[in-house]
């Protein structure tokens, strides 16, 4: 009993610790609820040469991204299918894109992959979002340091939201966000 009292913190936090590695989902639940998407990066605009980047479509024509400047929101994502956390993030990704393709561009980029790795995880997963590979160089303002990365951008390429780790991308705190920043 002494031992316990002693090591209840311990216990707790290793049991914490525990979950949230065994259970990604519970990890990105308490990211959401602790860390809602409230911050906009108002000074933060990309340049029309950090947009120009030649895209090879996977399951939609191949275009270049600043072709997406101006009409609606876009969502950038950088991932890859050797990622876990890009591979995690993925149901939420496709369901964000199932209910909200009318008002945001979506552009997932898969990064240092072949495109028949690619393709096979799309038709494993049944995904349909449109996913590309980039065919020329990305500038340091958009290269992403870490895997996944998400940019959220408005029209005129102003980052209002990035996320350098996954996230629980149809959440209800991401569809107020961008119902409000699309009205």
């Amino acid at each position: 009993m002494t031992f316990l009292r002693k090591n209840l913190f311990y216990i707790i936090a290793t049991g914490i610790i525990a979950i949230l590695y065994l259970f990604p989902s519970v990890k990105l639940k308490l990211k959401d609820m602790l860390f809602p998407v409230a911050a906009i990066e108002n000074a933060i605009t990309l340049k029309d040469e950090d947009l120009d980047i030649q895209l090879k479509g996977i399951n939609v024509p191949s275009t270049n991204l600043k072709n997406f400047k101006g009409d609606k929101l876009i969502f950038l994502n950088f991932w890859g299918t050797w990622c876990p956390p890009c591979r995690e993030e993925w149901p939420t990704i496709q369901k964000l894109y199932d209910s909200k393709k009318q008002k945001i561009d979506f552009v997932l980029i898969a990064m240092q992959d072949e495109e028949a790795a690619v393709l096979k995880f799309m038709k494993d997963n049944q995904y349909t979002a449109p996913v590309y590979i980039a065919q020329s160089p990305i500038t340091n303002n958009v290269l992403p340091k870490v895997f996944p990365t998400t940019f959220l951008l408005d029209k005129n390429g102003r980052i209002l939201l990035k996320e350098d780790a996954s996230k629980d991308w149809n959440s209800k705190s991401v569809h107020e966000f961008i119902d409000n920043v699309t009205k």
